[in-house]
């Protein structure tokens, strides 16, 4: 079950960072456009697959033997016992709220604005959990 999930959880990543992009690149190029049925659906198919990734990560977290309080002066095991979830989590709230402001919006320039913002700043949260994780193997959760 524990690889099963890990390789569900390193596929769904991919899937996961391309939509998030490509609602960034919609919102950008945007500009004063309409906020169409098309943004609607690219922003809250980036909002699920996050969410999906989360939970997956979670049950993940619970399982795994990387995951150890009692070690945390091993580098490794700090990165994927504390500071992996504290940064995913904080992503994934950056683009719930993004998405709730979008929806909650009334101008398209707003709607997009908001998703540019937030999903933007939850990618820049993700690349910099990647960036501290050097060193560490990727396939380790």
């Amino acid at each position: 079950m524990y690889t099963g999930l890990l390789h569900l959880h390193s596929f769904l990543r991919y899937v996961v960072l391309i939509l998030v992009l490509l609602s960034i690149f919609q919102a950008f190029a945007a500009g004063n456009k309409p906020y169409t049925p098309a943004n609607k659906k690219v922003n809250l198919f980036a909002l699920i697959s996050a969410h999906t990734q989360l939970l997956i990560g979670l049950v993940l977290y619970f399982i795994s033997p990387n995951v150890n309080f009692s070690d945390m002066s091993n580098p490794t095991t700090r990165y994927w016992t504390v500071e992996h979830i504290t940064m995913m989590v904080l992503a994934i709230v950056l683009i719930t709220i993004g998405y709730s402001k979008s929806k909650k919006a009334v101008e398209p320039k707003a709607k997009h604005r908001a998703i540019y913002i937030y999903y933007t700043l939850a990618i820049v949260i993700v690349l910099l959990a990647i960036l501290t994780m050097k060193g560490r193997p990727m396939w380790n959760i």
